[in-house]
């Protein structure tokens, strides 16, 4: 590593699922913002980056060497918030003002946010960001990681496949894309707006090397991640196979918050069940 991160032990951030669902649910309510089923799904992969792979200065977090997370699918950002909270980069001022007229906080992510390193609101475009400063780092030989979080219905797009095929030509083995596949988008069940499957074998055909996880199971994303880390002159890729709303029962594999709002009943019910 070029350098070592001074995170003391005591200042450790624990990334606990529950909690992190628990700052979703917080900001969603208080903003009365959507998007809470879609951040869900890709909790555990926010806390495994963060709590084992990620470099990166928790008193700063334009820290010169990071590690890159790259969130394309936008619209999942409120995760990538609950682990800046925990690492200290936002408060509880940035919580409660989630969404709120004067935040700096918005509901799809950002890059004058610090922490966020691409605006990604517009889907399909996140990945090819990713390659190319995966492709930049390897040409000045940093040692640096690229991490790039995508949607499973985000794959529809052909920009996608295109950087790809870039990474693999370019030899990017600086660079990990993990597909938070929850089976739903916007509009529906991804399967049923264009098939996908079997991604796996999709992602192999484009020449990276490829683990098929439970995006649910810490442990699994964590082996599959270390995996990745030895330089084979092939990009990684993990399907971690996860689901919409995951964490509260009534919102697990429910689609139509993808969009609903909370109410104080609601609220109240969803957190007690993360107590």
């Amino acid at each position: 590593m070029s350098s070592s991160i001074a995170r003391p032990a005591e200042a450790q951030p624990k990334f606990e699922p529950r909690n992190l669902r628990r700052h979703v649910l917080r900001m969603a309510y208080r903003g009365q913002s959507v998007h809470v089923a879609c951040a869900f799904s890709i909790i555990e992969i926010c806390a495994v980056l963060y709590g084992r792979f990620l470099r990166y200065d928790p008193r700063n977090p334009a820290w010169a060497d990071r590690d890159y997370l790259i969130l394309s699918k936008g619209h999942g950002v409120m995760a990538m918030y609950a682990c800046f909270y925990e690492i200290g980069w936002l408060g509880n001022t940035d919580l409660d003002n989630y969404f709120k007229d004067g935040t700096h906080l918005r509901g799809l992510c950002e890059s004058d946010v610090p922490g966020c390193e691409v605006t990604s609101g517009s889907l399909g475009h996140g990945l090819s960001i990713a390659c190319g400063i995966a492709f930049g780092l390897k040409r000045k030989g940093s040692d640096r990681r690229v991490y790039c979080i995508v949607g499973d219905g985000e794959m529809n797009e052909g920009p996608m496949w295109e950087a790809l095929l870039f990474a693999a030509h370019q030899k990017l083995d600086n660079l990990v894309v993990i597909v938070d596949a929850n089976q739903f988008q916007a509009m529906g069940r991804t399967e049923d707006v264009l098939g996908l499957e079997p991604l796996p074998a999709k992602f192999e055909a484009f020449g990276c090397r490829t683990i098929e996880c439970d995006g649910h199971d810490p442990s699994a994303l964590d082996r599959a991640l270390a995996s990745l880390t030895t330089p084979c002159d092939k990009p990684g890729a993990i399907v971690a196979r996860t689901l919409k709303g995951q964490g509260v029962s009534f919102m697990a594999g429910d689609n139509r918050w993808h969009y609903t709002r909370l109410s104080d009943e609601i609220y109240a019910r969803a957190m007690s069940e993360l107590s």
